[in-house]
Parts: structure tokens; C-alpha cells; sequence
């Protein structure tokens, strides 16, 4: 198959998975591998074929959909009688393709864009706050980005989460379910090459540690290198998972598990590069700001347990705690200022910024949970506990001081000798979080077809600030906050499963940013609330599942930098983001599957502030109207191989200073293919390419830049 002939496919998925399908066999509840090795060795064999009414399950729905997820009740319930809308990300999509980390996967979630290096824009706002298995504690920090190789499943509730996970950002939560030991022996060792000298290796094992399986371990090691497409970057990851589980008895399960991670980056922080107002680059893609003794590191530790109780027939229990603790070293150049050093009319030098940057963080999360089934309904109570104590130390050089500009057509590395800068102290404090919150859920089958779904939750936080750059002392903050939830499922038959719920969030405002209040007041708490509506649906004898999904956000008091003061804050008075999502899964054919995802967002200021660098009308930054994201795999059973392309469509933005972003395609291609334990992988990323910006920040940092065309080659064998 040609790639021209693959990219047609692709772009064709969307009409074919309405057309195709109808021709598609029918079948039972088996596989549709077991079904075609079943069919081809019959034709081999010259057996008599019986035609049957069966129900095959194919690729797209049995590897690609999650049926269940507990993120959006802390319960185990099915996708479908949940009223606010939920993606999973699985495992097999993971590894079909060829995921490393997070950024990888922005198309296979409706909705969701890369924002800056780390954080994505999800439902038209800024959310960096994840999950690690429904807890709190996110080992990577403010600049990191997730590595995959611990991770099993990813999974998006969309919308404020307030009812269920206390402050969060009101365009959802993700959340990462990290691979646990398992009751089959499993061992792999995994290689992989590709351009711009990547080399990464890991071994995997898991399984029961004595006879009956009642005890069981996972050992994880990962370890990779590259360099960039980027001036000066190098980049580094190791991992160390371990994790044992015991099956205490027959109603205690005992789990816990340790993590190690390292990650550095030479010539980062990674920022992005100054573009025009049309949002053309003014550097090659390749220009970068640092200097090749720049570097971002990362070492972080993670501890983790969980005790499942089953008291009785009835009630259910839960008991977690997640204690990390990381350290975010940070020595880079930053742009302070655009020049146009020749008067032409065209910026064409870079005026820089040394900083020198240390971030510390340690917390705990401690959750515990009651589950009664109580006939029609499932009764939800507790409560979870999070202490954070963080200390940023932060120290820059500036022209003055013995910083060199940077030309943006003719970079000149290494004019500097960092050692010699004057360095000034700018920050120096600790922040301690204490957050407490209480929340009570109720699940109620009210029929057969209709469930009720309704939560409330309350959140006390206390914040202890202290500056030691001032002689202020320690300065105490506290608030409490109120988040609910109600929604209800409804299936009408197999076919339309409706869905509708209105959900509220909290977020209160760090200590830290009280002070830079303007008039010295204290700001509100941030607050958000949505409405979503939605259906779920299922055609063609399960071949084909289409989830269409409509929200409307209101969000207030979000602050923002004051345009009279960078030092200071001004709260925003209300922002509107609204839009729709279409997620699709399709078996086109027996052998053809396609995930389609489709997104809609226009999120506007409603009613601004003065002060600030937004008006009634505007939209806000990087939430683009349109996203497209496409994953369509065809196999050929006969040679136990498979090609694949993807595709990921975001329209245009604008960055915080209202400069065009412009839109991008980008094409992925993967071939994969079995011999015996072994399997081999083949993906290319940026298949054409493609010079483009995922986002943009500000006129003078600039937009930052999409990763090049990438190659990888995988060998994994299974012992």
C-alpha cells in the first residue's frame, strides 16, 4: 500500500465509517483477530465455511475503548451511565502510537491542545493540575512533561470536577492510572533508534511472586537520549517503577509502589521564538534563545500505597496516600526584550534575561472512601487530605550585568561566561498548602434506563506565605469552598444513551498572588460552573460509537497581569467558553479501523476588568475554534502486520498579545509487525515535515514551536 493510497484512506475515514461499516461482517462476542485467523486458516485448510449470525467485536471498540473508569464518581462505573463527559486513552492506542509522553496523544483527546511545553488548553482554559490514580501529586512539576513508560491509561473528565477532586481547573482533569503488578507473567524488553540520535531501552516484569499468586511485584527500568532539532538541546530520561501488590485474604489487597525519575535538558528552558503579528517565525525554527550550558533538570521521587477493604456484602473501602517529593533546577537565558538593531523596520536581535531558578517541592495525599450499595443506590462518602510545601529561589542577570544580546538570523553562542555575571536575588520564599475536603455522592438507578447522579463536596484550604526577601514575615490565607454536581443517563435503547449534568468548581487564589493585589484588597475565589449535554451512541452491531457532546462554561475572577504593573495582579470579571465535541470509534471493516475526534470552542471575555489586557469581546488566548484528530489502522492478518496513519488539524490562535498563531496539519505514518515474541515498530512523526507553532505565549517570548519530522524504530521481545 502506497502512502498516497494510506493518506486517502485517512482523509476518506470520515465518510466511509457511515458507509463502509454497513458491508462490515457480522459476528459474536470474539475478536475480530480470532475471527480472521479463524476465517483465513479455513480457506487454507479447504474447510466448508458455514455462514453464522455472528457479533464481532473489532479493534476499534475492544482495544481502543474503556467501557468503565472510576475517575468521574471514585466509583467503578460504566462510561455510559456517567453524565459528564469521559475519554480514556488505552493502553493498546498508546502503544500503536509509539507514545512517549503526553504530547504525543493531544489528538486522541477531543478538546484538548498543547497550551506551553507542559500544559495543555483544554475546553478553551489553562490546565496544568493532573491526577496520578485519582490522587494528587504530580512528580513533574511546573515544566516537566510526563514521561509514559509507568502509565497504563489515561483519562480526561471534562468539565469542573469540583464535586468529586475538590479545586481544579473548570476545563477538566486528567488523570494517569500507572501500571500495577499483575497476576500473569509479563516480560519485555523493549529497544528503540531513531534520527537526531535517539537511543532508549527498557525491561519490564511483572507477575505473582509465589505459587498462588496472592503476592506479586512489577520492576520497570527506562532509560532514553536525544538531541534536538532545537539549538544546543540534549535530552535525557531515566525511570525506575517498582510496585508489589498482596492479596492480604480473600477481602484485603494490599498495593504499593516506588518511582525514581531524572530528566535533563541541556539548552532549556525551552521557549519559543518571536513571530510577526501574522504569526511568521523571525528566526529558523532551530533558533534558540539558551546557550548549550543552559539546562533543566529534574529529580523526583514518588511513594504509593493503597488498601481495598471489603467489610461486607455492602460496604466497600478505600484507603490511599501518595507522598513525592522533586526538585526543578532551572539555569537559563530568557528574552527580555525584541531590538531592531539595524533600523529597518524588522526585529532582528533578541535583548536577554540570565535566570538561575531552583523549585522544591514536597506533599502528601492521603484519600479515604466508603462505597454502600444500598439497593438502587451507590452511596458515595469521603474524604481526602493534601499538604504541599514548596520553596522557590530565583536569581537573574540582565544586560547590565554582563548578558549578551542574541542576533535572531546569525546566532553567535558562547560570547558569555556565566560565572561572571552579577546575579540579584529576586525571589525567596515558601509556600505550605493545607487543603481538606469532604464530599458525599449518590448513585441512584431510578429504572432500568434511567440512573441519577448527584454530588456535593466542601473544600477548607489554608496557605502559609512567607518572602524572605522582605521583612514582612509569614502572611496566612484561608478560604472554603462549595462544589456540586447533578446529572442524569438515560437509555432510551442499545442504540441512544442521552446524557445531561450541571456541575460547579472552586479554585482559590494562592497566598503568593494576594499580595500583588493593586488596591491591596483580597481577590475572590476563582468559580466556574457548566452545562453539558450529550448522547452517547452505538450502531451496527457495535462497529461503530459516536459520542457527541455540548458544554457552556462560565468562569470568574481569574486573575491576570496587570498592563500599568507586571508586578501586580487584576482579577478578570467573567469569561465564557462554550462549544461541542464529536469522538468517534469505527470497525470500517474487519480489518480497517479509525478514532476520530472533532472540537468545536469559542471562549470570549464576557465582562473584563480595567487594568487588564483584555476587553469585552475578546477571545482568549490559544483556544483555537477548531480541532481535528485522526488514528486509522489497517491490518493485514496474513503477514501479522498492520500500517497506520494519523492526523492532528488545529486552527488558528492568538497569543496572549494578540498575535496570529497560524493553523496546522501534521501527518504521523507506523507500521508494525509480529514474529513470534518479537515485535517490531516503525513510526514516523511529522511525516511531511512540517515547520509550524502549537501555541503561542507573548510578542517577545514568541510562539513555541511544533516538534520536527521524527523516526523511530522499536523492537520489543516478550519472555
Amino acid at each position: 500500500m502506497t502512502l498516497k493510497t494510506s493518506l486517502m484512506m485517512m482523509q476518506a475515514c470520515g465518510v466511509l465509517v457511515f458507509s463502509s461499516v454497513l458491508f462490515a461482517e457480522t459476528s459474536s462476542s470474539i475478536t475480530y483477530d480470532d475471527y480472521l485467523n479463524d476465517w483465513d486458516t479455513k480457506i487454507k485448510e479447504g474447510s466448508d465455511i458455514e455462514l453464522q449470525t455472528l457479533q464481532v467485536q473489532g479493534r476499534a471498540l475492544s482495544h481502543y475503548k474503556e467501557d468503565e473508569a472510576a475517575l468521574a464518581t471514585r466509583t467503578s462505573t460504566p462510561i455510559d451511565e456517567t453524565p459528564q463527559s469521559v475519554q480514556v486513552v488505552t493502553e493498546a492506542l498508546i502503544e500503536d502510537q509509539a507514545a512517549r509522553q503526553i504530547t504525543d496523544l493531544y489528538r486522541s483527546i477531543s478538546g484538548m491542545s498543547q497550551n506551553n511545553v507542559s500544559t495543555v488548553t483544554l475546553r478553551g482554559f489553562s490546565q496544568d493540575e493532573v491526577l496520578y490514580d485519582g490522587l494528587k501529586g504530580d512528580p513533574f512539576g511546573d515544566f516537566s512533561i510526563p514521561q509514559l513508560f509507568t502509565i497504563e491509561q489515561i483519562q480526561v473528565l471534562k468539565g469542573p470536577s469540583g464535586a468529586v477532586y475538590g479545586a481544579g481547573e473548570p476545563g477538566g482533569v486528567i488523570n494517569y492510572v500507572t501500571k500495577k503488578p499483575t497476576y500473569e507473567q509479563k516480560n519485555t524488553l523493549k529497544v528503540s533508534a531513531g534520527n537526531k540520535d535517539f537511543l532508549s531501552g527498557s525491561i519490564e516484569s511483572s507477575g505473582p511472586a509465589n505459587e498462588d499468586a496472592s503476592q506479586r511485584y512489577r520492576i520497570g527500568i527506562y532509560s532514553d537520549g536525544q538531541d534536538s532539532y532545537r539549538n544546543n538541546v540534549e535530552e535525557e530520561n531515566q525511570i525506575i517503577d517498582l510496585g508489589y501488590a498482596w492479596d492480604i485474604d480473600s477481602n484485603n489487597t494490599l498495593t504499593v509502589q516506588y518511582t525514581d525519575i531524572h530528566q535533563y535538558i541541556s539548552g532549556a528552558r525551552l521557549r519559543g521564538i518571536p513571530t510577526d503579528d501574522e504569526g511568521n517565525f523571525l528566526a529558523d525554527t532551530s533558533w534558540n534563545n539558551n546557550e548549550k550550558s543552559d539546562y533543566q533538570e529534574l529529580d523526583a521521587q514518588v511513594f504509593q500505597a493503597r488498601l481495598d477493604h471489603s467489610i461486607n456484602s455492602w460496604l466497600d473501602s478505600n484507603v490511599s496516600v501518595r507522598y513525592f517529593e522533586n526538585t526543578e533546577t532551572q539555569k537559563y537565558h530568557e528574552i527580555s526584550k525584541l531590538i531592531d538593531s539595524d533600523s529597518d523596520g524588522t526585529v532582528d536581535t533578541t535583548q536577554r534575561q540570565y535566570r538561575d531558578q531552583v523549585r522544591t517541592r514536597k506533599g502528601i495525599t492521603l484519600a479515604g472512601n466508603l462505597i454502600a450499595e444500598l439497593g438502587d443506590h451507590t452511596v458515595l462518602v469521603g474524604s481526602d487530605y493534601f499538604h504541599q510545601k514548596n520553596s522557590f529561589l530565583y536569581s537573574y542577570a540582565n544586560k547590565a550585568d554582563g548578558v549578551s544580546n542574541l542576533s535572531l538570523t546569525d546566532p553567535i553562542y558562547g560570547q558569555d561566561d556565566v560565572n561572571s555575571y552579577t546575579m540579584h536575588l529576586k525571589t525567596d520564599e515558601i509556600t505550605t498548602t493545607d487543603r481538606l475536603g469532604l464530599y458525599v455522592q449518590d448513585q441512584w438507578k431510578l429504572t432500568e434506563r434511567l440512573d441519577l447522579l448527584t454530588g456535593i463536596r466542601v473544600d477548607r484550604f489554608e496557605e502559609e506565605y512567607q518572602d524572605h526577601t522582605t521583612s514582612a514575615g509569614k502572611l496566612d490565607y484561608n478560604d472554603t469552598g462549595y462544589s456540586s454536581r447533578i446529572g442524569a443517563t438515560y437509555k432510551i435503547n442499545d442504540n441512544w444513551k442521552p446524557y445531561t449534568s450541571i456541575s460547579t468548581g472552586f479554585v482559590p487564589q494562592d497566598a503568593a498572588d494576594q499580595q500583588k493585589s493593586a488596591d491591596g484588597s483580597l481577590f475572590d475565589p476563582e468559580e466556574s460552573r457548566q452545562v453539558e449535554v450529550g448522547v452517547r451512541s452505538y450502531w451496527f452491531n457495535n462497529k461503530l460509537n459516536v459520542n457527541l457532546a455540548a458544554y457552556h462554561i462560565i468562569r470568574e475572577n481569574i486573575l491576570q497581569e496587570d498592563t500599568n504593573d507586571s508586578n501586580l495582579l487584576v482579577s478578570f470579571g467573567k469569561v465564557r467558553s462554550q462549544g461541542i465535541e464529536l469522538d468517534i470509534m469505527a470497525d470500517i471493516t474487519p480489518r480497517w479501523v479509525a478514532n476520530v475526534s472533532y472540537a468545536y470552542n469559542d471562549t470570549v471575555v464576557k465582562e473584563a476588568t480595567d487594568g487588564i489586557q483584555y476587553a469585552d469581546g475578546d477571545r482568549f488566548a490559544n483556544t483555537p475554534y477548531n480541532q481535528f484528530g485522526a488514528w486509522t489502522r489497517y491490518d493485514f492478518p496474513s503477514i501479522d502486520s498492520s500500517i497506520a496513519v494519523g492526523a492532528d488539524y488545529v486552527s488558528d490562535q492568538i497569543n496572549r498579545q494578540g498575535q496570529t498563531v497560524k493553523p496546522y496539519t501534521v501527518y504521523d505514518l507506523s507500521w508494525q509487525t509480529r514474529y513470534e515474541d518479537w515485535k517490531f515498530q516503525l513510526n514516523i512523526k511529522n511525516l511531511f515535515d512540517k515547520e509550524y507553532a502549537v501555541s503561542g505565549f507573548t510578542e517577545t517570548i514568541g510562539s513555541f514551536v511544533g516538534e520536527r519530522r521524527r523516526v523511530y524504530v522499536t523492537a520489543a521481545y516478550d519472555f
